[in-house]
Formats: structure tokens, sequence, C-alpha cells
């Protein structure tokens, strides 16, 4: 199944993505989180009503995932990336945050702050939880995962190291393109060994697997959950792999009009385009 939001009077909806179009979920459910428990809890009926529900032939798709309660990123969370970056591969995950604002969806502009002069991009395999999961083991963390995503982590390099924080730099608007759906768990694969790539205006920048992860998968969701309880609906981006433009001698960052792609093997690709605020 693969869920999405679509643009459904003057709001983001829920629905289900298919080849004939998209299935409206709106009249059982109000956000994809709520669908995600409903989906839970009831498998059966979810997939039933996506046969039945009203069929949007033609709409615009927004994040996959809308509403989380939080957006949880790994950095240098790649064995080559930790390489290539200079940088020693760290002992316990390296997590920062996004919030909401930073979602978008595919075939999106994302604006870059007009004071940004160092914009990359970061491919990633984003995880969607899809229940509650609170000092969850590595043995049982993919029973709370709903599924999977191609995510692009944006980074304004130069915000993002202003300061020892690094959040101006990682989550203005627009910073979390998501998408175009959400690929849940019992048809997208192994998430540890999945092609990720990136495309910047049609040039392979990135090409790795997940199977590069320094932390992987369930290693994520079992530390984090930790500390945190994991709610229905929230977002983990799994980290980038090597490639960065931050990596390259030859430094041409992002700018206006650029186009970024990200595809992971099985789940889609995310398209966003870069705007000079």
């Amino acid at each position: 199944m693969k869920i999405v939001t679509f643009w459904n009077r003057d709001t983001w909806s829920p629905g289900v993505y298919t080849d004939e179009g998209v299935r409206d979920f709106s009249g059982k459910v109000s956000t994809v989180p709520e669908l995600l428990i409903w989906l839970d809890r009831d498998k059966e009926a979810v997939h039933t009503y996506a046969t039945e529900a009203p069929l949007i032939s033609e709409t615009t798709l927004g994040p996959c995932v809308d509403r989380p309660e939080k957006i949880i990123c790994s950095g240098l969370n790649y064995e080559k990336h930790a390489e290539r970056s200079g940088m020693e591969a760290p002992a316990y995950p390296l997590l920062f945050n996004k919030f909401a604002n930073a979602l978008t969806g595919s075939h999106t502009a994302v604006v870059i702050p007009a004071d940004a002069k160092e914009m990359d991009y970061e491919a990633e395999l984003a995880i969607v939880i899809g229940k509650q999961a609170k000092h969850v083991s590595k043995e049982e963390a993919f029973d709370y995962v709903a599924g999977y995503a191609p995510a692009n982590d944006l980074s304004a390099r130069d915000l993002q190291f202003r300061t020892k924080q690094w959040l101006v730099g990682k989550s203005p608007d627009g910073f979390c393109p998501i998408g175009p759906y959400l690929t849940t768990a019992d048809e997208a694969g192994d998430p540890d060994h999945l092609q990720i790539q990136c495309r910047m205006n049609g040039e392979l920048r990135q090409d790795s697997n997940t199977s590069d992860l320094i932390f992987d998968c369930a290693t994520l969701i079992s530390y984090i959950s930790t500390y945190m309880t994991l709610q229905p609906g929230d977002v983990i981006l799994t980290g980038t792999p090597e490639g960065v433009i931050m990596e390259l001698d030859d430094k041409r960052w992002l700018e206006d009009g650029d186009e970024v792609e990200v595809s992971i093997e099985g789940l889609g690709t995310l398209v966003n385009t870069m705007k000079r605020g």
C-alpha cells in the first residue's frame, strides 16, 4: 500500500495512491497518523476501504506524512560518508531534529533562505512509525514500523555550522521533502539493503546502499525509543551516504532552478526544485 496526502478542499487529506489515482480516505480519517493507527488495528478493513473509497483522478500530492509529532534525524550514519567527510564514525547515533514546518512533498519548490550560500542535498531513507513505541528492542523494532519513503535532509551548511546548534541550517520551511508516497513495510523489502541515489540536474551524485549504514534501522528505532516515546506518524531520517556537496573539492552549491531527485529502490523518486528566496 502507498499512503499519501493530497490537496483536497484547501487542505491536505490522507489517501492511498493507486494506478487509477488517489483513493480519498478523508471520509474515515483526518490525518496520516490516524490512518496508520487504523491500519495497525484493522489492516483488512483499511485494504477493503482502499478499493471502495472515492477516487481522485487528478490532484497534487503533499508530504506523505502530515502532522508527525517528531522528525528525528541521524547524522553521519554511513561508513563511506564519515570517511569522506574526514570525521570519525560516532559511537552512538548522532541525533538532531527538524520540525513539521520543514515538510513538503514531491514536485514542489524549496525556497533557499536569502542569506544561505551553501545549500546541500542529502538523500535519505525515512522510517515512519506505525504504533506507539517505548523501550523497543532491536529484535522487535520492525513490528513498530508503518513504512518507508525517500526523503531529502536539505541543509544550508553555512547556517548549520554558524553555531554549535544545527537547527537553523536544517529546519527552514520546506527543508524536509518526503514522498512521493509512504510504502508500507510489507511491500518495501529489507530497509537495510536498498539502493539509494541522488541526482542533481540529472547528474548522479549519490549512489549507495542502506547496507552501508553504521546504525541500521532497527538499532535507530531501539535507541531512540529508549529515550522518547515514538508515536504513529513520527519520522526517522536514517542518514545520508557519500556524495554530498560538502565533501567535494569542487563545490557548486544548490542554487535557484536546480533540480534534486532522491530515488530509493522500490520506494519511488522524490523530486524538488530549488528557488532562491
